[in-house]
């Protein structure tokens, strides 16, 4: 019940100054808040924020959400979606955490827990796994396997990052130094191999063939994307849909993946896994072109350094459409620092300079906010669920770096 002389909007938008809220639980839990203090019992309330108390993430309802405005900005993200995610989810990932850290034990190799433990517990979201644990309590699942796909999804997230960092020969990833710089280029590929291994033994445990079709198939486009981007490296014939291509192989095939077993493990229909699929395929795509498009605009607040994929001769949407664009002299400046890899100082400022010539900047960007709509409107065949309310709000943090 909400006591306001204003009607409050879905998803509870409208403002709420001075209100007082009142939110129910099965048990007849109740907590009241008010704008500026609080009454009645106010654990889990954060200041004077808008907010409700966890209760039940399988219903959907009463449970700690700060709402946001449908745009937001990095400044106005105080409590960021995923951090809001990762405090519904809490306890499930801390199971999460436990799993992780059992399944990376090796009785006869202490490399192996070693390796894993310095890029697992390097600070990274979580944010893959949470969209499985995240589908999966939407759609009802009150089972004990989420867990161990959680799991999964995020043992194949690390062993694809060991396996990059060979590859782009990295030094540096989440502001430390790489498992390949720390130790070796051996061991870094045998863990990942090892983590693949047990990823598939977690799945195998759930007893269901579809999701180990799921995760296996996303497995194989994972490493097909890889290649594919290793092929089309320095090509400047790579067109957007090779571009695409590759994006949905590397990134969002993992994303979409780890949606879908949250549905599959739940027992849903056809449509609502389709649904699923494909907010995370569309999340993954956005995910990949504004990470891209930073390379070129970030800054320290973005957490992207500028030029590295420049540097690294990397072809990217913004690139890939100067190119297109071209006039002769430009096509032989990307000939040289992309195809040849002649780069010099002052190289980056003007391929920079080029992408706004052409716009191909502001054009990729509304790209990113195109998928990013896509993955919202993907999940409009969803029950509402404030889980639900977070994925959505997931989608606009995802372009808000670029907004």
């Amino acid at each position: 019940m909400v006591d306001h002389h204003q009607a409050t909007r879905h998803y509870a938008y409208a403002s709420l100054e001075d209100a007082h809220i009142y939110v129910e639980g099965e048990a007849g839990y109740t907590l009241a808040v008010q704008q500026g203090g609080c009454k009645g019992d106010d654990s889990g309330v954060i200041g004077a924020q808008k907010l409700f108390h966890i209760y039940d993430l399988r219903r959907g309802d009463a449970f700690v959400y700060q709402f946001t405005e449908p745009r937001m900005s990095l400044d106005q993200a105080a409590t960021k979606p995923h951090e809001q995610l990762a405090a519904a989810l809490a306890d499930d990932l801390n199971a999460v955490n436990d799993m992780i850290r059992a399944r990376m034990a090796s009785e006869h190799a202490p490399r192996i827990p070693e390796v894993t433990a310095h890029l697992v517990e390097a600070g990274g979201k979580r944010l893959r796994p949470m969209l499985t644990l995240a589908a999966a309590r939407m759609c009802g699942y009150d089972g004990p396997y989420h867990i161990h796909l959680a799991a999964t999804v995020e043992f194949i997230h690390t062993a694809t990052l060991l396996h990059d960092d060979v590859v782009d020969e990295s030094s540096q990833r989440r502001g430390r130094p790489t498992a390949n710089l720390l130790w070796d280029n051996t061991s870094s590929v045998l863990v990942g191999d090892y983590l693949f291994a047990r990823s598939f033994q977690l799945m195998v445990e759930t007893g269901s063939l579809r999701v180990l079709d799921i995760l296996a198939n996303a497995s194989a486009t994972i490493a097909e994307g890889e290649v594919l981007q290793l092929t089309a490296a320095s090509d400047l014939a790579t067109t957007e849909e090779i571009y695409i291509q590759v994006v949905r192989g590397k990134t969002a095939a993992l994303f979409s993946a780890a949606m879908e077993v949250g549905g599959e493990i739940a027992g849903k229909d056809a449509e609502t896994k389709k649904a699923l699929y494909d907010y995370g395929d569309a999340l993954g795509v956005s995910f990949q072109i504004v990470d891209d498009l930073l390379d070129y605009g970030g800054t320290k607040a973005t957490g992207k350094n500028v030029g590295d994929d420049f540097r690294e001769r990397k072809l990217t949407l913004p690139v890939i459409r100067a190119i297109a664009a071209a006039d002769e002299t430009e096509r032989e400046f990307w000939v040289r620092t992309i195809q040849k890899g002649r780069q010099e100082d002052g190289d980056l400022d003007h391929a920079i300079a080029l992408l706004a010539k052409h716009g191909t900047m502001e054009s990729t960007r509304l790209d990113a906010i195109a998928w990013a709509e896509k993955a919202k409107s993907a999940l409009s065949v969803i029950p509402d669920h404030l889980l639900k309310t977070m994925l959505i709000d997931l989608a606009d943090y995802v372009v808000a770096r670029i907004t």
